[in-house]
Parts: structure tokens; C-alpha cells; sequence
């Protein structure tokens, strides 16, 4: 990190420099790394010796920075969340996919995915209608999300299809997340009416090889997630 600011001068010039490089990014994660550094900077100037007489403007300056960061990290979050479900829509998934990725290469680290798809979906939006269908999308995910580890990312891939990202995970590790994720949505049907609504997913789980692309990885998850459907459904079949 740069050197604290030792003056209001220094602090108004190193401000403007944070300035420039915000105009000239487009990434909403740089923009909000940018406003933190300038934050830190603000808040360096309450021990400078020319503080006194612009103390208030300090005081603004932190607020209107907050405020900007704030809303900066609620615009990051919906531009990468899926408004049904809660889940990563397609943009965040892919970012997800390849810091994961990335990081898997660096670390040489195991790394799995699930390609997860609702066992005959169609149907509780042809009986219950489309609302029944959407309770069912949101009630999986939030089954994901009490289920998995806490650094598994859970995105919306398509239609009632979703992809499970288990960084650190070997084959046998990310079988028993799966694994216990059908058994919590075997035991929690969803509420509907006066009745229940039984959820069943067929799976497909995929290692990554050091240095596979997303393409490959996804397309080996898709292969077994096909198999699983074919032999039966409501099963997780693993990628050869």
C-alpha cells in the first residue's frame, strides 16, 4: 500500500490519482478496491496537522465515500445474482469459474464441479403453474446454501439447471456434499397449498484436470449429468 498522506495537499493529490483510475476502469470489483484505498486515506488525514480546519470536509468526504462504495458493492452483487433464486446468474458464474480455476492452478489444488438439473420440473409448472415452479428453483438453492461448505458457489446455469463450483474438494469429498444435499432435499419437500411438493435432482460431478478449461470441465459434468437422467434420474453420476 502506498505511504499515509501527511498533509491535506498530499491527500487532495493522491485523491484526484484515485480519480483518474476509476474513470478509466470498467470493472465494478477494481472501482470498489479503489474507493477502499482512497477510504483508508481519508480516514489517514484525522492525524494530520492541517486537519482542524477541514475536519467537516474529512468528515463528508468519508461519508460520500461509503455511501459510493456501498452502493457500488449492491450494484456488483445484482449484476452476479440470479433475482429469483439468490444463486450466481450466468456472469457471475463464469467470473466464479475462473478465479476458481486460477486458483486451483496456482495451488495445485483438486477442484469439482456439479452440474445439477431438477428431476421432471416441467410438470410442477404444467400442474401448480409457474409460481409452484419458481417456489421449487428458490427452494433448492436455499437448500444448497444450508448444505454445502462455505466456499462452495452455487449458480443458476439455465432454466431449472444449476452448477455446484467445490473448490478444494477431491472426487470423494465433493460426492459427500452431493450426497447429503439429496438427502436435506429428500427430507424438506416444499410447502404448497396444503400440501407438498416432493424435489428430486439428477447430478453430474466432475473433477478438473490441472490446467482444463471451463469448456471442458462443464462439458464432462454434462456428460454425466446426461447419463444420470438416462439410467433413471434422481441420481449423481460421476464423470469418467
Amino acid at each position: 500500500m502506498e505511504d499515509e498522506p501527511t498533509s491535506a495537499a498530499d491527500y487532495s493529490s493522491r485523491i484526484e490519482g484515485y480519480a483518474k483510475k476509476i474513470r478509466k476502469t470498467t470493472d465494478v470489483g477494481d472501482i470498489i478496491s479503489l474507493l477502499e484505498d482512497a477510504l483508508r486515506e481519508t480516514h489517514a488525514l484525522h492525524t494530520a496537522n492541517e486537519v482542524e480546519v477541514v475536519r467537516q470536509q474529512v468528515v463528508l468526504a468519508e461519508n460520500r465515500i461509503e455511501r459510493l462504495k456501498a452502493e457500488l458493492e449492491l450494484v456488483n452483487k445484482l449484476v452476479r445474482e440470479d433475482q429469483l433464486t439468490g444463486a450466481l446468474n450466468r456472469r457471475g458464474l463464469d467470473d466464479a469459474l475462473l478465479r476458481e480455476s486460477a486458483r486451483a492452478d496456482r495451488s495445485n489444488s483438486d477442484m469439482c464441479i456439479a452440474l445439477i438439473d431438477l428431476d421432471n420440473f416441467k410438470r410442477f409448472n404444467d400442474t401448480f403453474g409457474h409460481q409452484a415452479g419458481d417456489a421449487v428453483l428458490a427452494h433448492l438453492v436455499a437448500v444448497v446454501k444450508e448444505t454445502v461448505r462455505s466456499n462452495d458457489l452455487i449458480g443458476r446455469y439455465g432454466g431449472e439447471e444449476f452448477l455446484l463450483i467445490l473448490p478444494d474438494a477431491s472426487m470423494e469429498e465433493a460426492a459427500a456434499v452431493m450426497n447429503r444435499l439429496q438427502r436435506g432435499l429428500a427430507a424438506r419437500p416444499v410447502p404448497w397449498g396444503t400440501g407438498q411438493l416432493e424435489v428430486t435432482f439428477s447430478a453430474g460431478l466432475a473433477r478438473r484436470r490441472p490446467g482444463e478449461n471451463e469448456a471442458a470441465l462443464i462439458n464432462h459434468a454434462d456428460q454425466a449429468l446426461y447419463e444420470a437422467k438416462r439410467v433413471g434420474k434422481n441420481r449423481i453420476i460421476v464423470a469418467s
